[in-house]
């Protein structure tokens, strides 16, 4: 019997896992029933625990076999929380919590590496021990530092981490992972805009923030255009305007925000140089003020060669080289993995989700359960190739 059909045996049952989550999600470091039923069907499985890391973080431990050499760790990690959203799904197993929403899949990933966790602690066929990483707050870009904040890497360390993704739009038993730069590194930022408000109808005697802002959001796209290499790659993207509200008052000041991304730090610092000169001297034309709030949540997520070709190995014994995508193309998407990353080697891979259905941070998205065998395979094929 194939890795992924012993797997799928269970396949119901992690379903029903599955569906619980979703119908109870709980959004960053919040995740206390998510971590205690972590912990209890951990617990069940005969593996050793440990809770409250980085806040509401989990972490098992499965040793496999002892050997006479110094053993090899490997890490694998899964995230747990959900997002800020309202769901529109009207199926029975549709969010129980009003504004909270499993809208990314990460109800999936925990289920995955729970059911990966099983197999292996049912067949110990390795030589070193395997931490399981169930991580809180990936949506914020904060669940990974606070568990490494926490020690994680001290008390249970790795030579090697693996995490994964659900892809939708790819089919179901198919993956995707490349070398170097996967995901980008994810910057939010603020501009505060400040002038002098006044009577709507007596313009002259303000500094009006409102043209100020309309003006510096024309200016910013430039930033990217005629300031970043076309070689390298970088987005910035203004996503809110915030300012007064009465028909005739011209307000005192005005918030500008978004996000930037792109694939090398140098790059992030290059566009917040010139965001930050940019706001000054549009601002000081219009008699404003203005300063930039530029905030770094999670920094490029970069594969090691070696460990994205051993994840494709392994996930190719699975499937066959066929339905591997060996060097799928970049996202702008952001993924706080890259933190473990900047640790210790390894590598991050999508699992197809399937072509139907709606895309990931949709109010209709729901994981599909049929993507469970196989995005557990792969963990436990890469231990496999890890720990021989």
């Amino acid at each position: 019997m194939s890795l992924v059909d012993s797997i799928a045996q269970h396949l119901p049952e992690y379903t029903a896992w599955r569906r619980d989550l979703h119908a109870h999600p709980e959004v960053g470091f919040e995740e206390h029933r998510t971590a205690a039923l972590v912990a209890e069907r951990l617990t069940a499985m005969g593996i050793e625990v440990h809770t409250g890391i980085g806040g509401t973080g989990v972490v098992g431990v499965i040793r496999g076999k002892a050997t006479g050499n110094t053993p090899r760790t490997v890490g694998l990690r899964a995230d747990m929380d959900a997002l800020p959203l309202t769901e529109a799904n009207s199926f029975a197993h549709a969010s129980q919590n009003p504004g909270r929403m499993h809208g990314c899949g990460h109800d999936g990933h925990t289920t995955m590496l729970l059911a990966a966790a099983r197999h292996m602690a049912e067949n110990r066929d390795f030589e070193g021990t395997v931490h399981l990483y169930f991580q809180p707050a990936e949506e914020l870009g904060a669940g990974a530092p606070a568990m490494q904040k926490d020690g994680l890497l001290q008390r249970f360390p790795a030579d090697a981490v693996y995490a994964l993704h659900n892809r939708p739009g790819m089919p179901v038993g198919h993956y995707g992972i490349r070398p170097g730069p996967m995901l980008a590194g994810v910057t939010f930022w603020d501009i505060h805009v400040q002038g002098k408000g006044g009577h709507a109808a007596r313009p002259e005697v303000t500094h009006d923030p409102v043209v100020c802002g309309a003006a510096l959001i024309s200016a910013l796209q430039s930033v990217v255009a005629r300031n970043v290499s076309p070689h390298a790659q970088a987005v910035l993207s203004v996503t809110g305007m915030e300012t007064g509200r009465a028909y005739n008052v011209i307000p005192d000041g005005v918030r500008l925000f978004g996000t930037v991304r792109t694939f090398a730090p140098e790059v992030t610092e290059l566009v917040r140089e010139r965001m930050e000169r940019l706001a000054e001297s549009v601002a000081s034309g219009f008699g404003c003020r203005a300063a930039l709030d530029f905030r770094v949540l999670t920094p490029p997520l970069i594969n090691s060669a070696e460990h994205a070709t051993r994840f494709a190995d392994a996930v190719a014994g699975l499937v066959g080289e066929a339905k591997v995508e060996r060097n799928m193309p970049a996202s702008m998407g952001g993924e706080d993995f890259a933190y473990f990353l900047q640790e210790v080697p390894g590598a991050f891979i999508n699992v197809g989700n399937g072509e139907q259905g709606a895309d990931l941070h949709h109010p209709r998205y729901d994981f599909n359960d049929e993507a469970i065998p196989y995005g557990a395979a792969a963990l436990v094929a890469v231990v496999r190739q890890e720990l021989g």
